[in-house]
């Protein structure tokens, strides 16, 4: 929680943001860790909303949405999977941070310019 909460990129009012972290303080000390992870994403990553929590043999899997009204096939929606519940809801938290954060271009090794390179069409028009 630490760790995530240190890496923290977003940009709130400072009020807000300190009130929220000590929130967060708070329900760690008292033991709610699970309300300390929901509070967790609600700081975090306010875009995402918690779509679903299901108990499947012996795993807790946790799923946040952007627009959780949508039917399932509709919405991308990450998922973290964990024994423990509370840690189930932070991988989630952490994969949709993850898919938050733009992605670069992949990378494309320069052409050799000794070697001979022909044009080739892959198109079927039969």
């Amino acid at each position: 929680m630490d760790d995530i909460l240190g890496r923290s990129r977003r940009e709130s009012p400072a009020l807000e943001r300190d009130h929220r972290r000590a929130r967060i303080e708070d329900l760690m000390r008292s033991g709610a860790r699970i309300d300390a992870a929901l509070e967790l994403i609600a700081l975090e990553l306010p875009q995402w909303q918690l779509r679903r929590i299901a108990y499947d043999a012996g795993e807790w899997h946790c799923a946040l949405s952007r627009m959780r009204e949508l039917p399932d096939w509709l919405d991308r929606s990450v998922e973290g999977r964990h024994a423990d519940l509370a840690l189930a809801v932070l991988e989630a938290c952490l994969e949709a941070r993850g898919s938050s954060e733009p992605r670069s271009a992949p990378h494309v090794p320069p052409a050799d310019a000794g070697a001979a390179t022909m044009p080739f069409c892959c198109d079927n028009f039969a």
